[in-house]
């Protein structure tokens, strides 16, 4: 059965689907030698090859199916390159013969922790999807005085930026003086939302770091700037989360 050409590569993390179709515009893939045109279909026996790079049969890709869980340091960029030659999430993963690592979501350079990446574009797509609903749980600390008020407006949820944000559980997790550490869960992902939250009380975050992605914990074993290869069973389990 074929598909089009820009379906198959965004399922193996090549990039977005109106990404690749310009890609396509511009020549910069071939199908079985040939510059491939917008409309190309595509079966597992044909050979694409995206500059110069060729892409696995769709079977293969299947099986040799991969995620990583990174370690992210601060001052690390989300992006794969950086104009300024700042240090990104992408520099010290493994190289992969078929394909790319695509990163399921984004943290902010001054964020650190659990950070996933695939080589399947299509459950990175599904877990990054507002409509997936699925946890993230990270450590906070701050600066200032929080009260059981504060906690409260934060529980029921904030206009922020024309979204309503909100933290599904807050727990207080010790601290010394005005300086407090806390763990908060929410279930989208937006930019910089529980750096937000907590500020649009008139407190400041001062250290943030992402311990939890669903049912994903980052180990003790794996330190800063370090990552580790998913076992086969949790792969299993965000497949599930994702309703793959």
């Amino acid at each position: 059965m074929s598909e089009k050409l820009q379906k198959v590569l965004a399922r193996a993390g090549f990039g977005s689907r109106r990404e690749i179709e310009e890609w396509i515009a511009k020549g910069r893939i071939k199908v079985n030698g040939q510059v491939a045109i917008l409309g190309t279909r595509v079966t597992d026996t044909d050979k694409v090859v995206v500059d110069g790079k060729k892409l696995a049969g769709q079977k293969k890709l299947k099986e040799d199916r991969r995620v990583l869980l990174y370690n992210k340091p601060e001052d690390e960029i989300c992006s794969r390159k950086d104009p300024e030659g700042r240090r990104t999430v992408f520099d010290k993963l493994p190289p992969i013969k078929h394909g790319r690592w695509v990163s399921v979501g984004r943290l902010d350079v001054n964020t650190s922790g659990l950070l996933l990446f695939t080589t399947d574009g299509e459950l990175a797509n599904k877990l990054m999807h507002p409509s997936s609903q699925i946890e993230r749980e990270y450590a906070v600390r701050v600066f200032g005085e929080v009260t059981p008020d504060m906690v409260q407006r934060m529980h029921e949820g904030l206009i922020i930026d024309d979204n309503l944000c909100r933290f599904t559980d807050i727990q207080h997790f010790g601290g010394q003086g005005v300086n407090q550490w806390y763990h908060v869960v929410l279930m989208v992902g937006r930019n910089r939302e529980v750096r937000k939250l907590w500020e649009s009380q008139g407190v400041k975050v001062s250290r943030l770091k992402r311990v939890r992605f669903g049912p994903i914990f980052i180990p003790s074993t794996v330190s800063r700037g370090k990552f580790q290869e998913l076992t086969k069973n949790e792969v299993d389990k965000l497949r599930q989360l994702a309703n793959l």
